[in-house]
């Protein structure tokens, strides 16, 4: 008997990858003046869609002979991009700060929408649980 339903874990890897773009952003306004930095990105959208396609049990083998619950194969994580196409400074940085904290405003926005439902399957939990009170 499973006690949560698959969309919490989907709802977990989703505002981890909401942290992760959140670190990111985080960096690339950190490095604004550095010479020779690159901005780079996650893309939340096929992160989210990698979260969703990916098994909900995975194993920890302590032996390589064990089986695996899962296809283990079909695991992967995330890719931080670097974007080296462009060049917006003399000095070789290519971080738009207007640009970030716009990403940065967006990440915030969908990272507390997901802590909203998160919320309000705990909420709903809590309610059946106390019978309604």
């Amino acid at each position: 008997m499973q006690i949560f339903s698959q969309t919490f874990q989907v709802l977990e890897r989703a505002v981890s990858n909401s942290a992760l773009k959140h670190q990111v952003i985080a960096s690339n306004i950190a490095n604004v003046d550095t010479p020779n930095y690159k901005s780079k990105q996650v893309d939340f959208q096929s992160a989210l869609s990698e979260a969703l396609n990916k098994p909900f049990i995975t194993s920890n083998k302590t032996n390589s002979k064990h089986i695996p619950f899962s296809d283990e194969s079909n695991i992967s994580q995330i890719k931080i991009k670097e974007n080296k196409n462009t060049e917006i400074k003399s000095n070789g940085n290519n971080v738009d700060m207007d640009y970030e904290m716009a990403e940065l405003a967006k990440n915030q926005l969908i990272y507390n929408a997901l802590i909203d439902r998160i919320n309000g399957k705990f909420n709903s939990l809590s309610s059946v649980i106390n019978e309604g009170r």
